[in-house]
């Protein structure tokens, strides 16, 4: 009953969140996205208050993997490619960097920590497209509830000492060595300043207004649901199939893979409400995984806090110095790390705190981009360093 009790506030808390940042504009300048974490950090670290953590994770898990495929059904991978270069360079040089940056950690951490390898590549996950890729990379590698609680601990903390620093003096930091953004006279579309499907590249949202529209959005996004189902279940089919067993990297591989794919098929790529369902499933997993996040416990693994760390750190200096050897101008940067280190709820924010409106689309497109190149190159490095 208790079990049954969390789960349904878990799932219900992100609408209730959602309500009250459609009402202030406090919260609205934070987002929902943050403050399902907050309100899961909080839960986690309130003396007293009973929380099921393995049922949380069991929750967080199921949220990524139906998470994965609806979010990327409206990616526009090909819009992606044909945007400015600067803004795909400094994608991949935050990409690359983060990759430099967790080999440097797990040599440094490795004679500390038996799992160093693992937690590298769930780093690099998080750190090129957000929680959800180190869940799912921490899935995938098998990582023990211990060591990701921990890790999830040390992230939160190292990430929202990041968040502040680009909320506050980022960009006037990043000017002293890095151009500043040239307009191109350009401001993004309906439901870009909102960070709506729109502006993650889905398809025009015709259907919601015409006569019998909401029906038309809820059957859509009903058949979102299903194919996304269908992919979990194909993937899962065709690992026992290949390998014999659950093969959770696997498992991970091929959803990311056959939810690419299916993006590129027209009307999967235009149903309606399949965004909005994958946004609201992954605020669950907000919550679900803050839950985890028990700041009583980083005393126990300094070494871990230590890790996550060096990684984040150093990825975030290499990328900035990569990015004046390039001369890529300091809002694309900004804006890229933001979408690589928090994912694309992140972005506008963001992009309302340096004053520029024209980044949103780039910025939001690269952030789902990098949902699905993180789990790849998460579960590359891990497999790498392991040998």
């Amino acid at each position: 009953m208790v079990a049954a009790i969390q789960a349904a506030v878990l799932i219900i808390l992100p609408a209730l969140i959602l309500q009250a940042v459609k009402r202030s504009r406090v919260l609205s300048f934070l987002g929902a996205t943050l403050l399902c974490y907050l309100t899961g950090i909080a839960m986690a670290n309130v003396p007293g208050l009973p929380i099921n953590r393995s049922l949380s994770m069991r929750l967080a898990e199921v949220a990524v993997l139906l998470a994965i495929p609806l979010l990327l059904f409206s990616t526009d991978f090909v819009r992606w490619l044909r945007l400015a270069r600067r803004t795909i360079l400094s994608f991949v040089l935050a990409a690359a960097a983060v990759m430099v940056s967790a080999m440097v950690g797990a040599a440094v951490f490795g004679r500390f920590l038996d799992e160093a390898w693992k937690i590298g590549g769930m780093f690099v996950g998080v750190y090129t497209g957000g929680t959800a890729n180190m869940s799912a990379i921490g899935l995938a590698l098998g990582v023990k509830e211990e060591v990701f609680i921990l890790v999830n601990a040390a992230d939160v903390v190292v990430s929202g000492l990041y968040l502040i620093f680009l909320m506050t003096v980022a960009q006037r930091v990043l000017l002293r060595f890095l151009p500043a953004f040239q307009s191109s006279g350009v401001s993004p579309g309906p439901g870009g300043a909102e960070g709506g499907p729109a502006a993650y590249g889905a398809g025009p949202d015709a259907a919601a207004g015409a006569p019998g529209g909401a029906w038309v959005r809820v059957r859509q996004a009903g058949l979102a649901v299903a194919l996304a189902v269908g992919i979990v279940a194909a993937s899962v089919g065709l690992s026992l199939l290949l390998t014999g067993k659950l093969a959770d990297a696997l498992i991970i591989l091929l959803i990311t893979t056959l939810a690419i794919a299916a993006s590129f098929v027209r009307g999967i790529h235009r149903l309606e409400g399949a965004f909005d369902l994958g946004t609201y499933i992954l605020l669950v997993f907000c919550v679900s995984i803050g839950t985890i996040a028990d700041f009583r416990e980083l005393t126990a693994s300094p070494v871990i806090f230590g890790y996550c760390a060096l990684v984040l750190s150093g990825a975030i200096l290499l990328h900035y110095l990569l990015a004046a050897l390039f001369r890529i101008d300091a809002d694309t940067v900004i804006i890229t790390s933001t979408a690589a280190v928090f994912s694309p709820p992140f972005v506008a924010p963001i992009a309302a705190v340096l004053k520029n409106r024209e980044i949103i689309v780039s910025g939001l497109t690269t952030g789902l981009v990098g949902y699905a190149v993180g789990n790849y190159l998460g579960l590359a490095l891990a497999y790498l360093l392991h040998g």
